[in-house]
């Protein structure tokens, strides 16, 4: 049996909380406050995941970067790659938000998309 501390980002009141897992089943989780904080450290402990924000150049734009984001949750071990493939991608102007920057960033099946609207020069 192994005990985790976590911090609950699930919402403002940050819960600490103790999760319990036998392997990989979570056996009980302590000190959360909402349900939130129940489903979020089940989810930290077996797969956590994470959203990854940055920047991608813009060609022909008035701004030389657009800002942008996965679409969902990604694996967080694929954090690294996703970025990786970010550094290659460059844009062409105009951008709207919600235009897929990346599709299938570093094949986790979730598109990167801007975040910014950048007008063409």
């Amino acid at each position: 049996m192994e005990t985790i501390k976590l911090i609950c980002i699930g919402c403002p009141m940050g819960c600490p909380l103790e999760v319990e897992r036998d392997g990989d089943t979570v056996t009980a989780v302590r000190g959360n406050t909402c349900p939130r904080g129940d489903a979020y450290a089940r989810k930290e402990v077996t797969h956590p995941t994470r959203i990854v924000t940055s920047t991608v150049r813009v060609q022909g734009g008035v701004s030389p970067m657009v800002s942008c984001k996965t679409r969902s949750d990604i694996p967080k071990d694929a954090i690294f790659a996703v970025a990786a493939a970010l550094k290659t991608v460059e844009v062409a102007a105009p951008v709207a938000i919600g235009d897929v920057v990346l599709p299938d960033a570093a094949g986790t099946g979730v598109d990167v998309i801007a975040t910014k609207n950048v007008a063409a020069r």
